[in-house]
């Protein structure tokens, strides 16, 4: 397929994603997407579902409910750690303890994202809305060593259980990047189909974000974990962002 045919074929994706359309083509065409996804027949024709059914009522039951009870176990668990924490933000500089930012999440509802802050108060006074960088200039002593150890996502437990965000699930982004990013990259709003995650596929799978083809890498992982959820998968990225922490790799900003 050439390269307008593959522009059309994406948009029309889009627009029918937009309208809760389901598509099926044949498993060649997928490469374009996401290179894989779940397959079926019609008189014997294998066919690739673009727009599969999500979870089973059942397995959304209880991946809520999962997120409901380990959320409120972490959060009684590392209560001794929050308040060392916060003491010790308070000591390395001005500001307060924690830190919210708008966040988009499921079906495009907005909410504020929890964490402890890392950088200084007034790290985007002057350059606006930016992506955090590897190494950013802009975090605290105590901010380096908790982003380090994934300390600083303890407070997104409280948007678990407030239902904003899952243990699981695409990570969320500001409305200023959604936006942007939907212009640039075709389906990223589909990432808005399912409740954003502390963690994802994505983030044990793919590196810090430095530049838009890195943004587009971890789309196909998002994509991919969206058309193939399931409680399973769950608890495979759970173990696999047990590893990630452990060696300091992967990006969960």
């Amino acid at each position: 397929m050439d390269k307008n045919k593959e522009d059309i074929f994406v948009d029309l994706i889009s627009l029918c994603d937009s309208h809760n359309v389901g598509i099926k083509i044949v498993p060649d065409l997928y490469e374009i997407i996401s290179g894989q996804a779940r397959t079926s027949q019609i008189y014997g024709f294998p066919l690739i579902d673009i727009m599969p059914q999500l979870m089973p009522e059942w397995e959304k039951k209880m991946k809520r409910l999962m997120d409901i009870i380990v959320s409120l176990l972490i959060l009684i668990v590392s209560f001794p750690v929050t308040l060392m924490v916060s003491i010790l933000i308070k000591l390395d500089s001005k500001g307060t303890i924690l830190y919210k930012q708008c966040r988009v999440g499921l079906n495009g509802k907005e909410f504020n994202v929890y964490k402890f802050r890392s950088m200084r108060s007034d790290a985007e006074k002057l350059t606006g809305p930016v992506w955090s960088q590897k190494n950013d200039p802009r975090i605290t002593r105590i901010g380096r060593f908790i982003r380090k150890v994934r300390i600083d996502e303890i407070p997104q437990m409280i948007n678990v259980l407030k239902g904003e965000m899952s243990l699981v699930g695409p990570r969320p982004e500001r409305p200023f990047f959604v936006e942007k990013l939907s212009k640039e990259i075709p389906l990223y709003k589909k990432r808005l189909k399912v409740r954003p995650g502390v963690t994802g596929w994505a983030q044990v799978k793919h590196k810090y974000d430095e530049s838009i083809e890195d943004v587009k890498a971890k789309l196909r992982y998002d994509l991919f974990y969206i058309e193939n959820m399931s409680l399973r998968m769950d608890f495979k990225i759970l173990f696999r962002t047990i590893f990630v922490v452990l060696f300091g790799k992967g990006h969960f900003e």
